[in-house]
């Protein structure tokens, strides 16, 4: 060992906890200059959603699917309806999807602020900062809040109190305002977070005005609500860049985002992949490639072709010798053997080795021609705003892409006069940044959804109450759905061969963000933003909590159940005894 390796501490997080004990982070610390010079990322359980959903009725799908996750299930639902629309051939009405997109909506406003509040917000609170930098928390005490008028803090000391869980008041509020979302998805698709009134073709709610006056009612408390959490979180977040100089290099990577757009636009989206490069650019969240803060690309079409599936450090065998499923798409172009289409899932435990495979989690990579990317999400909204705002194609009163930022329009409420909120393209992309946007998308999501009820509501209003189109199976067929998870990109691939499912691979964000080392050595996001952390917690090694990694990792927004799940094959019999009253037992 050299004389620098020797300075080096190795320190592990795992489980990290707050949503699933699955993510393990292992260090190692240089805490002479401050600095995590090496991090790994594991995922301690077998996925094998890929592997059970084969031989399943296609129609079948977004039930299954949407079990994959207990926290954005609905996402998955939505995805695997999209996906089904496609290969089946069918658009829905309308009205089916302005309820489709109030559900979702819904899900964005309910997931982010639980998370933000009650989740991540607990990493910035005064008891967290008590414990980590107490001198921040006395100029904390000491700062005035810049806009204490619209929050009600008035100081930042304050607002860390206020997000002290269980008895700072912000956080008991957020707790009310996650239930009162919750019902506005359920008023939507019946059930949260497993709909029971979604399906290929669209919905099984009955539209009516009160319906939609009952969700309008819940919205618009929840928009008066974020017009005091915008300016808090500003101020909140602002603070940390000023009271610890250098804080912007926290969880800071090179600019790779990934958006694979969301919400889409009824009177352009007919689920058809020949016509998905124009209907995707209609999505009120744009779909886009974002490369060190360039636009590459916003064509779901292109999108989807350079999706590859590297294993690099994981558990798998390779399936280079394996069937292809799909050689061309719908529009003719190649697609490639480690596309998600042609993807085979052959799993290898082994014992964990840093040096070789150490995770569950395969590593996702888009591949511009030239490199494949080790794109994040950034926890979802930093990657949706961006390329929302350098796309500059939305604009529909309530939110207004600019080309450099997004325009929040939120409607005067009860107390509280209109406002609006401008996202502007960040010069990072760090921890604070994905943090402050997780707070701005939660007002775009409300002032989408009062958008979304009002065409809703002018379609009941003209008689057009129909929300569901019958469709047919195919024998054969390949199709794909692409929408936004909670924490980023989502996307389901499907082969369906004599009416069944013969492949099926659904990539939701927790791969993208918590890859591995790829077959090329480049880490996952989470990996190479914690391995290039500065160290400002005040606490010496063996007091050390590893404040500044964690709010690194939780700034992604990590949900490790998309991630999780264990497959048994068929199972197996080994006993079979019979009971005293005659039953047959099987152990």
């Amino acid at each position: 060992m050299t004389g620098a390796e020797s300075d080096l501490v190795e320190m592990a997080w795992d489980p990290i906890t707050r949503i699933v004990g699955s993510l393990g982070i292992y260090t190692k610390i240089d805490f002479k200059q401050k600095r995590v010079v090496e991090c790994h990322s594991t995922s301690s359980i077998f996925r094998g959603y890929s592997l059970f959903m084969q031989g399943k009725d296609p129609r079948d799908a977004h039930f299954i699917t949407s079990r994959i996750c207990g926290i954005c299930g609905d996402n998955h639902a939505t995805c695997s309806v999209y996906a089904q629309n496609m290969a089946y051939g069918v658009r829905p009405p309308h009205l089916g999807e302005w309820i489709l997109n109030l559900g979702e909506a819904a899900e964005y406003m309910f997931d982010h602020n639980i998370f933000q509040e009650n989740l991540v917000g607990v990493d910035y609170c005064e008891r967290m900062v008590a414990e980590t930098n107490p001198g921040v928390l006395e100029l904390a005490n000491r700062t005035e809040s810049p806009h204490a008028g619209d929050h009600g803090y008035r100081t930042i000391g304050d607002i860390m109190r206020s997000l002290n869980p269980l008895e700072g008041d912000f956080y008991r509020e957020a707790l009310q305002v996650s239930r009162s979302t919750r019902e506005m998805f359920c008023l939507m698709e019946g059930r949260h977070v497993h709909p029971s009134t979604l399906y290929p073709g669209g919905v099984g709610t009955v539209a009516t005005v009160q319906l939609f006056t009952d969700y309008l009612t819940r919205l618009m408390r929840y928009v008066d609500f974020m017009k005091r959490v915008v300016p808090m979180h500003d101020d909140l977040f602002d603070f940390f860049y000023t009271a610890l100089p250098g804080y912007e290099e926290v969880g800071r990577r090179r600019v790779l985002l990934g958006c694979w757009g969301s919400l889409n636009n009824p009177d352009h989206c007919d689920f058809r992949y020949e016509t998905m490069t124009d209907w995707g650019r209609q999505m009120f969240v744009t779909p886009g490639v974002i490369v060190d803060g360039k636009l590459v690309t916003t064509d779901l079409v292109t999108i989807n072709l350079g999706i590859r599936i590297l294993l690099g450090s994981s558990y798998y065998e390779d399936w280079e010798d394996k069937e292809m499923f799909v050689t061309r798409d719908a529009l003719g172009n190649p697609v490639d053997r480690r596309h998600p289409w042609n993807q085979h899932t052959i799993p290898r435990p082994a014992k964990r080795d840093f040096d070789g495979k150490y995770s569950w989690t395969m590593s996702p990579r888009w591949f511009d021609g030239t490199d494949h990317l080790a794109l994040d999400t950034g926890g979802g909204p930093i990657a949706r705003l961006w390329a929302t705002a350098l796309a500059g194609l939305v604009d529909f009163g309530y939110v207004k892409s600019t080309g450099h930022s997004v325009l929040i329009n939120l409607p005067r409420t009860v107390t509280r006069p209109e406002t609006t909120f401008e996202w502007k393209i960040p010069q990072w992309s760090n921890a604070i940044e994905r943090n402050r946007a997780r707070t701005y998308f939660q007002a775009y999501s409300a002032a989408c959804a009062v958008y979304f009820v009002e065409r809703a509501l002018a379609e009941v209003r003209a008689g057009h109450t129909k929300t569901w189109e019958p469709f047919t199976v195919p024998k054969d067929a390949h199709s794909v759905g692409f929408t936004e998870a909670v924490r980023g990109v989502l996307s389901h691939h499907m082969v369906i061969r004599n009416g069944r499912i013969a492949n099926y691979h659904p990539y939701p964000p927790t791969p993208w963000n918590g890859s591995v080392r790829d077959t090329y050595g480049t880490p996952g996001p989470y990996e190479d933003a914690v391995q290039n952390t500065p160290i400002f917690e005040e606490n010496p090694p063996d007091r050390f909590k590893g404040i500044d990694i964690m709010r690194a990792v939780r700034s992604f927004d990590p949900c490790l159940p998309c991630g999780v799940h264990m497959f048994l094959g068929d199972g197996k019999v080994i006993k079979t005894s019979h009971s005293p009253m005659g039953v047959t037992l099987a152990t």
